[in-house]
């Protein structure tokens, strides 16, 4: 296996990745999958500094996520903002790698240095999400001014995006029956704006958006939370997108004048750490951690990353310890 050694890749700062462009950007993505360990101060400072809205785009296999996208970001663009993208994509079961390339999944002009693709493999995860989604969400949120991940379509599993993302958009395709599968799961409880893509197939759309509408009514928050928004919209005819684009900043906004916005980043990033301690230490971890007084709350100055580092060194000198 190639190490960051033998691919000789520096660990850039923040400045360097900001000012570098898409070969900055692409390396210290190399070296985050390669080495994570090498890249806990990029991390570090990407996490304290975010800049980008970051939007996750769910929904069922076929729904037509990776053409919205390809409009959203021509939106965007044409608008003057920069795009980061993740697209997770099924794993080959050859190589155990992204099954469909970046160039494969969108279209986009190689030379706009305004926005990056980077394509992860889902693995064997369930939730829709790739294991190192969260720790590229983070370089790509201190870079650009609007990151957008698309979650590889596993079907009634894909609430993890519900835990990096700002505003989670989930989408159904007009007469798939997907809006009530997917109430079932508990999806009604994580999107913020409820899209019914294909708008063009008119009646049977709009009967879509009714039945989803109804759905969600089910899962109705308080009158201090968010009104999920209910919108239809058509890539090919290339319309709804004005509207759509609106109800994406109208949520952020919404974020940052509730004083929501570093809270609900907080609790994704305890969580996230929570996680990768279960995955590192088994179901016993987290006990073994509370009852030894290693504390997991995320103060003021300290990244996830940095503290599930200070974990992983204290317990093996307390290991070592006991031996």
């Amino acid at each position: 296996m190639h190490t960051a050694e033998n691919l000789n890749l520096k660990v850039p700062d923040l400045n360097t990745l900001r000012r570098g462009g898409k070969l900055s950007l692409s390396r210290a993505l190399s070296l985050l999958e390669q080495s994570p360990e090498k890249s806990l101060s990029l991390l570090n400072d990407c996490y304290h500094a975010p800049c980008a809205h970051v939007v996750g785009v769910t929904g069922p296999p076929g729904v037509g996520k990776s053409t919205l996208l390809s409009e959203l970001i021509k939106v965007y663009r044409a608008g003057g903002r920069t795009v980061g993208v993740i697209a997770v994509d099924p794993s080959s079961k050859r190589s155990g790698g992204a099954f469909l390339g970046d160039r494969v999944r969108f279209s986009t002009d190689p030379e706009d240095q305004g926005v990056f693709v980077r394509s992860m493999a889902a693995r064997e995860r369930l939730g829709g999400l790739a294991d190192l989604t969260i720790a590229a969400m983070v370089l790509m949120r201190a870079v650009f001014d609007i990151v957008l991940i698309e979650t590889v379509g596993v079907g009634q599993s894909e609430t993890d995006v519900s835990g990096v993302a700002d505003t989670v958009v989930f989408c159904v395709q007009p007469g798939s029956g997907d809006s009530l599968q997917f109430m079932k799961a508990g999806i009604a409880e994580i999107p913020h704006i409820a899209l019914v893509t294909k708008a063009d197939m008119g009646k049977t759309a709009e009967r879509a958006k009714a039945d989803l509408r109804g759905a969600l009514s089910l899962a109705s928050d308080g009158p201090n939370e968010w009104a999920v928004k209910i919108l239809t919209l058509s890539a090919s005819d290339k319309t709804g997108f004005d509207e759509f684009t609106k109800a994406i900043d109208l949520h952020y906004d919404w974020l940052n004048g509730q004083g929501r916005l570093s809270a609900q980043r907080k609790d994704q990033a305890r969580q996230w750490l929570k996680e990768a301690i279960r995955e590192l230490y088994g179901k016993q971890g987290l006990s073994f951690l509370e009852q030894e007084g290693f504390s997991l709350d995320l103060v003021d100055g300290v990244s996830p990353f940095e503290l599930l580092s200070r974990i992983q060194k204290e317990l093996v000198i307390s290991k070592h310890l006991a031996c």
